[in-house]
């Protein structure tokens, strides 16, 4: 119970400290470090969304860009096709992600280990060449947004990045609650029992397969919804934008740099990656698309082989060696 507390303090702490992060005077008042500020909380929940299924639950996807881009273009649809608020194409899409997550995973799940994970490659490439000739969703060009009134009703703003950013960060409280609800109770403890050995699991009683499609549809319901609120930021959507390996793999390795089946660890490495992404590019140009992903090609490469656990690793050392002297 004592860690159960100390575990929900940290978290409100958390959240107090990124609610008030835009407000301080200096540096973060910039229209650029808001962005980044944006962009990190928008990937720390996708890949916390990712880390659902393949942290707690070990199984390895690399297809949730897929999930990732039915979001996007649920919102999409409801203001460029329909004329309509994003918020009923981003539910509508979140809840179409959950169904297509249910109907492809049911057959992927028969595979294990690697085949799924390679399973799920194809995923990607069949949905991107999909929406790439389909008309009706705007095909190779994508849709771009009109020019509407600006406000919380259609989430879309002009001049400031600031409503952005709080919406990201409700997305993330949301986000991290129900992963945090979910760690804590039976169906948290079901998938980490799968994960660590399906036979025994099963032994157990435990019905993996049902439970491996659970963990599935919940975290593609999570990446819907950050798509959805992708699309309202960049105010475009199209295939390579939200349908690539690319954007599958950002959130596989920003969880496995900050640390696999952790609660923390996707905003941990979240908080590393994008603003070195952002920034290389931002100093460099063109030449900081390359540069970013050496480095943090590095920096995956000397985590994996000093601490497997990811950042979060290395916190739980340093914080067992602090607790240690005292």
């Amino acid at each position: 119970m004592r860690y159960r507390r100390s575990g929900f303090g940290f978290g409100y702490m958390i959240f107090g400290i990124l609610a008030i992060l835009p407000l301080i005077p200096g540096p973060l008042q910039g229209p650029f470090a808001k962005h980044v500020l944006v962009m990190v909380l928008l990937f720390a929940s996708m890949s916390q969304a990712w880390n659902l299924l393949g942290g707690y639950c070990g199984q390895v996807s690399f297809g949730h860009s897929v999930f990732f881009g039915i979001g996007a273009y649920g919102a999409g649809m409801a203001v460029v096709k329909y004329g309509l608020t994003p918020w009923p194409g981003a539910l509508l899409g979140a809840i179409i992600a959950s169904i297509v997550s249910l109907v492809i995973s049911y057959p992927c799940f028969r595979l294990k280990g690697h085949y799924f994970a390679i399973a799920t490659f194809a995923i990607v490439e069949i949905f991107n060449r999909l929406f790439m000739v389909w008309y009706w969703v705007g095909g190779a060009l994508g849709l771009d947004y009109p020019i509407i009134e600006e406000g919380w009703q259609n989430f879309m703003w002009y001049d400031t990045k600031t409503p952005y950013y709080y919406g990201a960060f409700a997305l993330f409280v949301l986000v991290f609650s129900i992963t945090r609800w979910i760690e804590r109770h039976r169906i948290g403890y079901y998938m980490r029992a799968v994960r660590d050995g399906q036979e025994a699991a099963e032994s157990l009683g435990v019905n993996s397969p049902r439970v491996k499609l659970a963990a599935m549809a919940i975290s593609a319901f999570l990446a819907a919804l950050c798509g959805a609120f992708f699309v309202q930021y960049n105010l475009r959507v199209d295939p390579p934008m939200v349908m690539s390996l690319d954007m599958s793999m950002r959130f596989v390795l920003i969880t496995i740099l900050g640390g696999l089946g952790t609660l923390w660890g996707p905003l941990l490495g979240a908080a590393v990656l994008i603003p070195l992404q952002e920034y290389t590019r931002a100093i460099w140009g063109g030449l900081g698309g390359g540069v970013d992903l050496i480095i943090f090609g590095l920096l995956i490469i000397v985590i994996v082989i000093r601490q497997p656990r990811g950042l979060m690793g290395f916190v739980s050392w340093v914080m067992g060696r602090a607790q240690g002297r005292g």
